[in-house]
């Protein structure tokens, strides 16, 4: 069972096409935010406030940190939710199939901060 937070979150990405875009495009494979922006044909400061909010509600997660040859540093993104299947009878109920394993991300970043 998940949480109401999580609920009207889900909820909310449902009734917002670019962030459905933005989980699309991370589901399978980690992207970078300019990927993301690129691929989706979004806007750069629609791209960055929609991936702020989707990782403030745990809908994206940082999967790993990768710094450039010349020092930069940049996260890749990816989407927490593999599947999602939601009914509605008197109630909303909303059954989630996560995309990630919480613990291989917390040693992904674990380890990347070692380079």
């Amino acid at each position: 069972m998940i949480d109401n937070k999580l609920k009207s979150a889900i909820l909310s990405v449902l009734a917002d096409d670019e962030m459905i875009r933005i989980l699309n495009s991370t589901k399978n494979e980690s992207k970078s935010a300019v990927t993301i922006m690129k691929i989706n044909d979004i806007s750069h400061s629609t791209t960055y406030r929609k991936i702020k909010w989707l990782l403030e509600n745990g809908l994206l997660i940082v999967d790993k940190i990768e710094i450039t040859n010349d020092g930069k540093k940049f996260s890749l993104l990816r989407s927490t939710l593999k599947t999602v299947q939601i009914n509605y009878e008197n109630e909303v109920t909303i059954k989630v199939i996560e995309n990630v394993d919480k613990m291989q991300v917390a040693a992904n970043q674990f380890f990347s901060m070692e380079e």
